[in-house]
């Protein structure tokens, strides 16, 4: 008997090292799940600090399955040590003063990651197959030139929307020339086509800040700068919804490759669930590692005795809040529109993410209007959001269109009212509306809304043939990314996100270098 053949294969190590922020680790957990699905027998341990390995853990040990080839790793790190708050260890916790003091927090955990590799090699006395790292982790290439293995690069916003911020970061565009602080009013974006323009309006207030001695374009522009020389890159996205986005990506990364290994999502938003009306509470669980404020079974006991897509469904992330001033005017335009709604609640802006809710920031009575008509639900805390996007009773979903919900959301064929608050955000929701019809601005950042505009623009989305038209083009959209995570049970058939994802293996499989 051949007991070489008896052995388990083994396929390598990967490293995979996200951004200290929930959604980047969230992607990267799934995208650690993705690999383990297409070769579970490549070891995948996953870096970062220790409050962000905990959640983890408890994240893969709450999921409906386990694999038990992805493994975790700390790296020391004391918020203290920078400045930050106590137990701060990602943007979700984090004040938004405080973000660029973790972004610079972030480049001090090299030496410690140096050792870790350092370890991995001499205990399994070989390289890992490679590493890939978070594109705000740009320093993560020199680590791996270093010791001889392939970095790649992990893009958690989409195609379109990483493409944008590269292009503004390393360019400015929106500046007449580097010496001056006078815009532009109308531009060319670098990478995109040559007939494609912006306006300056279309820019978020933000990005119109941004000049060469800005210190978060320096250091984006030197992270970006290292990303650029990874051998390839990762994007959460599918081939097919991206056109755009993707070409310009593609001219970023000159002529290295771009596998779109997306939607990451849970298998069951991909499997037809919108005519159901209970699927994965524990899934949605494993992906947040956090808390809800409201049970799923309670949310779905609601969403069930409403009508089919007559339900709004708000949130603005794990990150961002909206102004006080904003947020009276938000709930007093969804009295107007007389829509069911489940809206996720937080402090508004200035305010500490944990704070309790005060009553002065809702309109007197709101709550106990509520709780008479049940016409709304308002979660504090988390929302157990794949469960709401995928039941059937939700209509629209007012978002801040960071990419998971933007995912999220289209995987279901669900379309959005954008609220973009930073970020890639403005970019996101305006390729969905531009490019993709599935999408309809209210307003961005903390521009003054007001009651009516609400009213108007739910009444668009959800009762207009305009809204009818752009939730047709939203399941076209869905069905594209179904296809794309698709295999027929022979395995010859394979949509786009699966040959990608297997195109990627087989490259970083191909090579094993012994220490």
């Amino acid at each position: 008997m051949n007991t070489q053949q008896q052995q388990p294969q083994d396929d390598g190590h990967i490293i995979m090292f996200p951004y200290l922020a929930q959604g980047h680790i969230t992607q990267l957990l799934a995208l650690a799940r993705f690999i383990s699905q297409r070769k579970p027998n490549i070891k995948i341990t996953f870096v970062s600090t220790p409050l962000n390995i905990k959640r983890l853990q408890l994240a893969l040990t709450t999921g409906t399955s386990i694999h038990n080839n992805i493994c975790s790793a700390e790296l020391p790190f004391s918020s203290a040590d920078h400045g930050l708050p106590p137990n701060c260890e990602s943007t979700d916790s984090l004040p938004p003063q405080f973000l660029l003091t973790l972004l610079h927090a972030s480049e001090t955990l090299k030496p410690s990651f140096d050792s870790l590799i350092n370890k991995i090699i001499t205990d399994e006395k070989r390289v890992p197959n490679c590493i890939i790292a978070d594109g705000i982790l740009g320093w993560v290439h020199e680590t791996a030139k270093r010791v001889g293995t392939f970095h790649f690069a992990f893009t958690g916003p989409g195609a379109y929307g990483t493409s944008m911020l590269f292009s503004i970061c390393l360019y400015l565009p929106h500046r007449k020339n580097d010496d001056s602080n006078d815009l532009m009013e109308e531009l060319h974006v670098p990478c995109f086509p040559d007939t494609y323009r912006r306006h300056i309006s279309q820019f978020p207030a933000y990005i119109r800040a941004q000049n060469k001695e800005t210190p978060r374009i320096q250091f984006y522009q030197k992270q970006i700068a290292l990303t650029l020389r990874s051998d390839g890159m990762l994007c959460d996205t599918v081939e097919e919804i991206e056109v755009l986005g993707l070409e310009a990506l593609r001219k970023h990364m000159d002529s290295k490759p771009v596998w779109t290994i997306g939607p990451l999502l849970p298998s069951f938003l991909l499997q037809g669930n919108r005519n159901k009306n209970n699927a994965g509470s524990v899934v949605s669980h494993s992906r947040t590692g956090k808390e809800f404020g409201i049970s799923p079974e309670s949310c779905i006991d609601w969403l069930n005795i409403q009508n089919q897509s007559s339900v709004l469904y708000i949130s603005f992330g794990s990150e961002s809040a909206i102004s006080a001033p904003n947020m009276m005017e938000l709930a007093l335009g969804l009295e107007k529109s007389g829509k069911s709604f489940i809206w996720v609640l937080r402090p508004p802006i200035g305010n500490d993410i944990k704070s309790q809710l005060k009553s002065e920031w809702l309109p007197e009575g709101f709550e106990e209007r509520l709780n008479e008509t049940r016409k709304g639900l308002l979660v504090k805390k988390w929302a157990p959001q794949l469960e709401i996007l995928c039941h059937r009773s939700t209509g629209a979903f007012l978002s801040h269109c960071g990419w998971n919900s933007t995912l999220e959301s289209l995987s279901q064929g669900v379309p959005i009212i954008g609220w973009p608050l930073g970020a890639d955000q403005a970019f996101n929701s305006q390729m969905m509306e531009e490019e993709m019809g599935v999408c309809v601005g209210l307003c961005t950042g903390n521009e003054a809304v007001s009651s009516e505009d609400v009213k108007k623009v739910i009444e668009k989305v959800m009762d207009s043939s305009e809204g009818e038209e752009m939730r047709k083009k939203a399941m076209v959209i869905a069905e594209r990314i179904s296809a794309a995570m698709r295999v027929d049970e022979g395995g010859h058939q394979k949509g786009s996100s699966i040959r990608s994802i297997d195109d990627f293996l087989a490259t970083v499989t191909s090579k094993k270098v012994v220490a």
